[in-house]
Formats: structure tokens, C-alpha cells, sequence
């Protein structure tokens, strides 16, 4: 007698549970359409515009954050070093180039979720381009990892994986079409800890 409305309910029960977990899946697993992809660096440079797709702006309503617009700047992220491994809070790499023409950068670390990975008080969690030290030639080259090296320096020493944040501030690369000749730091995997 109960068994057709307990097998109805069972089956809506699934039918919203599973469209809910897809869509909220599907709005974490990316920030949208139209990502352009640079050697190991990506950026959307349509998110915070009026042409971004409604993935765009779920994702951007629901995370939460201020992101720069078109004509502020451009966020470079970078989930794989050179050779296409995923980055690891366990390994050390090295960053080394020119950025595109920009006012000013930051460069910083966050983990899979997003978040900024911590260094503790006394040790450098990001860099800049006032604080960076730079060769003749303009090119730079930064040491992300557990030990101390003289330079350029930022730890990293947390288990999981990780993402190096790259944003360019008050750039003429954001209202460029040509983007995609755009020159971008390599980084390069130098060894990896417990492997």
C-alpha cells in the first residue's frame, strides 16, 4: 500500500539530490568559458565583464570575491609547472622570465580550494614587483619551496596540491586582443620531498 509513494518520494529524493550535487559540482569545477591558456598559465579575462557566460557569474556570485575587471587588470593561475605535473606543496620550483607589461604584479600561493596558503610569521608568502629582485636584462627568477635560498623567495611547504597566482594590476594585456602572444614566467620543478 505505501510501497508506489515511498518509491516515488525515493526517486524525486534522487532526482533533486543528484541535479543539486551536479550543478554545484559544476559551478566548482570551473570559473567558465572563454579561459585563455598560456604554457602553464590560465586566466578569464571575460569574468567580471557583462560578457561573461552564466557560468561565469554563478561562479563569481557564489565564491564570493572582488576579481578585477577588464580595464583593472588580469589574474594569471598556473595548477601545473612545465611538464604538465600538477604543483605540489611538497616540492620546490622555480619561476623565472619576464611577466606581460603591467603597472604592477603579485605573486602568490593558494591551495586546491583557493585559499592562501600560509608561511608562517616570519617568512615571505608572496612577492611583488617592487620587491623583486631582477637581472640586467629585466628577467627574474623566484625559489618557491621549504628551504631558504638568497633572492627571490617564497615558501611553500604544505601537503596537497597548490596554485601560483600570478595578477597583473593596471596592464595593457587585459584589453589586448593579441593575448595569446603574450610572454609568461616558466616554472620549473626542482625536486620534490617524501618522493
Amino acid at each position: 500500500m505505501f510501497r508506489l509513494p515511498v518509491l516515488v518520494l525515493l526517486s524525486l529524493a534522487i532526482a533533486f539530490g543528484g541535479g543539486a550535487w551536479t550543478a554545484s559540482r559544476t559551478l566548482k569545477a570551473t570559473s567558465g568559458f572563454g579561459a585563455i591558456k598560456l604554457g602553464s598559465w590560465s586566466a578569464y579575462p571575460e569574468l567580471q565583464t557583462a560578457k561573461a557566460d552564466p557560468f561565469a557569474k554563478a561562479h563569481r556570485a557564489g565564491d564570493g570575491r572582488i576579481l578585477l575587471g577588464r580595464a583593472e587588470g588580469l589574474v594569471f593561475t598556473a595548477d601545473t609547472d612545465a611538464t604538465g605535473a600538477a604543483l605540489s606543496g611538497r616540492c620546490t620550483y622555480e619561476i623565472s622570465g619576464l611577466t606581460p607589461p603591467t603597472r604592477f604584479w603579485t605573486l602568490r600561493i593558494t591551495d586546491s580550494s583557493g585559499n592562501p596558503v600560509e608561511a608562517g610569521p616570519r617568512f615571505p608568502a608572496s612577492l611583488n614587483s617592487w620587491t623583486t629582485l631582477r637581472r640586467a636584462d629585466g628577467t627574474f627568477s623566484i625559489r618557491v619551496g621549504a628551504a631558504p635560498t638568497p633572492g627571490n623567495w617564497i615558501r611553500l611547504d604544505t601537503p596537497g596540491d597548490v596554485s601560483f597566482v600570478l595578477s597583473l594590476v593596471d596592464t595593457p594585456t587585459a584589453g589586448s586582443a593579441s593575448m595569446v602572444e603574450l610572454d609568461m614566467p616558466d616554472i620549473a620543478l626542482i625536486g620534490c620531498r617524501d618522493a
